[in-house]
């Protein structure tokens, strides 16, 4: 297992180097979005129209930052759990999403469409969202801010700490880790 430090967005060679159970510490631009955001941009699509952010290439974090406290670009920013996405997933991996970062384990279909497209799950510690809020550096809602703190943001990040959960190319360290420590 690796430590990397890695400009976002990522590259498809950052993508296909990363292996489960690597660490990972982010700066650059990532989006947000959790369900709410997530049908909407579905929907979209279904309509054939064109969504509100280009999602090639990028990470999406799945989270609904608490508001910020003076000083602070957000308030605690916790990761929610990723299955509620799966269903929309594959549409957004197709499109060239290549990062996805939340918790909690994912459907077989969407890590067959990570290994089909070149995508990356990464996690990110819950009992840890105020420390991860200190990451933030800047954050500004770009789609739905009906959505109030669902809404899609943009945050500018700096060393945002995360484990590579699945891989591009199978691997997954929800069955790597437990066989792991079964041998040991």
């Amino acid at each position: 297992m690796s430590e990397y430090h890695l400009q976002l967005p990522l590259s498809s060679e950052d993508v296909g180097m990363l292996q489960a159970g690597d660490t990972v510490y982010l700066t650059g631009t990532m989006l947000t979005g959790r369900d709410a955001a997530h049908k909407r941009l579905i929907q979209l699509l279904n309509e054939g129209k064109p969504l509100p952010v280009d999602v090639r290439g990028q990470a999406i974090y799945y989270v609904g930052p608490a508001p910020a406290a003076p000083g602070r670009a957000v308030g605690s920013a916790g990761p929610t759990t990723s299955y509620r996405m799966d269903a929309y997933t594959p549409q957004l991996l197709a499109l060239g999403l290549n990062c996805m970062i939340g918790k909690g384990r994912r459907s077989d279909t969407v890590r067959a469409a990570m290994r089909q497209y070149g995508a990356v799950y990464l996690g990110a510690v819950g009992g840890a969202a105020a420390l991860i809020a200190r990451s933030i550096e800047k954050a500004e809602v770009i789609a739905y801010p009906d959505l109030g703190t669902e809404a899609i943001h943009r945050f500018t990040v700096r060393d945002f700490p995360a484990i590579v959960l699945m891989d591009a190319h199978g691997g997954n360290l929800y069955e790597s880790g437990p066989a792991q420590y079964r041998e040991e």
